[in-house]
């Protein structure tokens, strides 16, 4: 299993702009798609955005489509999520996530096909 920790959240005025990282522990990060989801409070997680094992392929939520690009750095067990032209409805706890299935070259959205999740940061976005 991997182990995921995020950080880079915080509070940012509409139209800005943060960057997520996620750092994921153990040899066999490089072997699973890994995604970012989101929850807002009374609401379901929802898949955001998700990228393939080799980083070569990615799929995103048309909500974020255009504002968020996800990318990896398999040698240095990281994730990243750049969110630009933020608006308040992005306002969430947003975590990552390792599929459960390794060698998938494809992007899974839903929740249960991840089984590695960390603990989430918290994104606030002001109007």
């Amino acid at each position: 299993q991997v182990q995921l920790v995020e950080s880079g959240g915080g509070l940012v005025q509409a139209g800005g702009s943060l960057r997520l990282s996620c750092a994921a522990s153990g040899r066999t990060f490089r072997s699973f798609a890994t995604g970012w989801f989101r929850q807002a409070p009374g609401k379901e997680r929802e898949f955001v955005a998700g990228i393939t094992y080799s980083g070569g392929s990615t799929y995103y939520a048309d909500s974020v489509k255009g504002r968020f690009t996800i990318s990896r750095d398999n040698a240095k067990n990281m994730l990243y999520l750049q969110m630009n032209s933020l608006k308040p409805e992005d306002t969430a706890v947003y975590y990552c996530a390792a599929d459960r299935k390794a060698w998938i070259d494809y992007v899974r959205t839903a929740v249960d096909s991840f089984g590695s999740w960390g603990q989430g940061t918290q994104v606030t976005v002001s109007s």
